[in-house]
């Protein structure tokens, strides 16, 4: 690849990640503008979950633009100083948004950090006066603890991580014509657009939940697969990166990373639901096996994160 065509290919780059990003960096630039104008942001203006993925937009948009420079200087390990740029912006622009924009309803005024934690606590529409907690499920909003965030933050850095991985990726496959990652790129970068594609559509939908910890056959299909494809794709991320180690690693820590990145998943809806998991059904196989939250049903979503994942990295690996 010339410099031209490597220019070129940055351009091009940066213009597909502006262009995708178009909707949260405009609803991002809505709120700060109304914050610079009044102070704060009026319940109704404010757009679904401008957190996290404005801050993911402004991350990866950040990695891309310097990750040129970061194959100047890092040569192949570029891909982990763009990774590392990119998550600490999206902290950065994450804690600037939760604790400066201020979401005013009619009854009172929050941080958007408060705010989301609402709306992620309450699907069914309610004002935050008429939101009174019943049960141990529907949480209490006095009980905030920042650690209700940890599925948030795990779903953004993944998304992070997945995007800058593939552009890199394909940009050192087309200036080396190592042709070797280009399976685990393609996997990676429509694992990412899949994973990308059910974060959109529960931010709209909350996979139709209706508020109860028991949830339809429809919304049960739906948050297994976005648990599977989560672990998934980070296990495709961590494979893209030992491909040329042994056979071994290439088809175990992949698979384990998988599964660890699902479980922590789980975890974190359990943090959200103080010591409680949404429910696909009835019977030994949808209940909490004794002291353990984790349901069979849950056991195998994860079991499938690292099975998949394995397999995908049986077909990625170079020889086989």
């Amino acid at each position: 690849m010339t410099d031209n065509q490597e220019k070129l290919y940055w351009l091009l780059a940066l213009s597909c990640t502006v262009l995708i990003s178009f909707y949260p960096l405009m609803m991002g630039g809505r709120v700060i503008t109304d914050m610079i104008i009044n102070g704060t942001v009026l319940k109704e203006n404010y757009p679904k979950y401008i957190i996290p993925y404005t801050p993911i937009a402004f991350a990866v948009i950040t990695g891309v633009l310097f990750m040129p420079l970061f194959l100047k200087l890092m040569k192949r390990y570029a891909v982990l100083g763009g990774a590392a740029l990119s998550v600490a912006s999206f902290f950065a622009f994450e804690t600037l948004f939760e604790n400066k924009v201020i979401v005013t309803t009619a009854e009172e005024a929050v941080k958007l950090e408060d705010w989301q934690m609402f709306m992620c606590y309450a699907p069914r529409p309610r004002t935050v006066t008429e939101y009174k907690p019943h049960t141990a499920v529907e949480i209490l909003m006095g009980d905030y603890s920042p650690a209700f965030k940890l599925h948030f933050y795990l779903i953004s850095v993944v998304l992070i991580l997945a995007v800058i991985n593939s552009v890199y990726g394909f940009a050192r496959m087309i200036k080396t014509g190592d042709k070797s990652r280009r399976t685990a790129l393609i996997l990676q970068t429509v694992s990412a657009a899949t994973f990308l594609g059910l974060c959109i559509l529960a931010c709209f939908t909350a996979f139709w939940r209706d508020g109860s910890i028991n949830v339809s056959p429809l919304s049960a299909v739906l948050m297994s697969v976005f648990f599977i494809l989560l672990g998934v794709t980070v296990g495709i991320f961590a494979g893209s990166l030992l491909l040329r180690k042994r056979k071994s690693v290439v088809l175990t820590v992949p698979p384990v990373i998988a599964l660890l990145t699902t479980l922590v998943m789980y975890i974190g809806e359990m943090i959200l639901l103080h010591g409680h998991l949404y429910r696909f059904g009835s019977g030994f196989l949808f209940e909490g096996l004794g002291s353990i939250v984790l349901a069979p049903v849950d056991l195998i979503v994860i079991l499938l994160s690292g099975g998949i994942t394995y397999l995908l990295m049986l077909a990625a690996r170079p020889g086989t």
